[in-house]
């Protein structure tokens, strides 16, 4: 994979960050990416800490064979390492976004998204394996106030 994916790429208001050949699982990357995605950035990094600890559990829909059930969410597990990796590409999109000039506290996930790397051998004693690796791309975009206030006002007039 060379560059991101993502095509609707604004300048002014959005700001990326991409983390290649990660030493995390692809299966969690992709659970992880669908359980953040279109969260605010605070909250994911707060979801995800919660995670690492333990304290919270993240739903696996796709890839969830063989997982054991958590109470309200189904088959859950709680991918550590991938979390801590996922925080740490995070931060580093919001610094991204600070140093273009966007406010940091309205940024929104608005795409992410994980793809298998290149495996590289990893050597034993006996035998070699190949390792885990993963690419992982993240797009934050930043949401006005006046936007959502807009966005609540109609959601509210279409449930009447």
């Amino acid at each position: 994979m060379k560059g991101y994916t993502y095509t609707n790429y604004s300048k002014e208001h959005m700001a990326k960050a991409l983390g290649t050949a990660l030493p995390i699982s692809f299966k969690q990357s992709v659970e992880i990416c669908r359980f953040i995605k279109n969260r605010n950035v605070e909250e994911a990094k707060k979801i995800l800490h919660n995670v690492a600890e333990k304290k919270a559990a993240v739903p696996f829909k796709r890839y969830n064979w063989d997982l054991g059930h958590k109470k309200k969410l189904g088959p859950a597990s709680y991918p550590e390492k991938a979390s801590k990796e996922f925080i740490r590409l995070i931060e580093s999109v919001e610094a991204n976004a600070q140093f273009k000039g966007l406010n940091t506290s309205n940024l929104i996930i608005t795409h992410v998204s994980a793809h298998k790397a290149g495996k590289t051998w990893h050597f034993g004693r006996k035998t070699r394996r190949k390792m885990k690796r993963t690419n992982v791309e993240i797009v934050v975009e930043e949401k006005k106030k006046a936007q959502e206030g807009k966005q609540e006002k109609t959601k509210m007039r279409g449930d009447r």
